[in-house]
């Protein structure tokens, strides 16, 4: 049985970038309440820069943990850039999660993903060819 590493221990205890962004430029929300993880997260893009990033997330140690890798992980890097993310780079950075943990990396990857969808559609763009279909929570199947 694989315990948490330092890095997971510690975004779960000192989790980066938590709360809300008033005026968001982009809100992506994943999961729901029949898994038990819900994510929440609020971008601010300037010049195609994501400048603040905050999150919210109902879950397990692992859920808030990998929001909370994310978040750091975005935070000042261009949209482009934050898409190419996955969440297995989210899982690396973590140094590792158990297996059953691993669909929490993926809500985390979602609701990123979900955001930046959200910031395309205020917009006025089709953010399906830039963001690409965003499925639903898988372990909720």
């Amino acid at each position: 049985m694989m315990l948490y590493s330092e890095k997971v221990m510690d975004h779960f205890a000192n989790p980066r970038n938590v709360g809300e962004i008033e005026d968001a430029d982009g809100v992506g929300e994943v999961g729901n309440a029949k898994c038990g993880d819900i994510m929440k997260m609020y971008i601010k893009v300037d010049n195609g820069i994501i400048t603040d990033v905050k999150f919210k997330t109902f879950g397990c140690g692992a859920a808030v943990a990998t929001s909370s890798m994310a978040t750091e992980m975005i935070k000042g890097k261009k949209i482009e850039d934050a898409l190419k993310i996955t969440n297995k780079a989210v899982v690396e950075a973590l140094e590792g999660l158990p297996d059953s943990k691993i669909h929490c990396s993926v809500l985390a990857e979602q609701s990123l993903k979900s955001a930046i969808a959200d910031y395309y559609k205020r917009q006025g763009v089709d953010p399906e060819p830039i963001v690409g279909k965003i499925p639903e929570c898988e372990s909720c199947h």
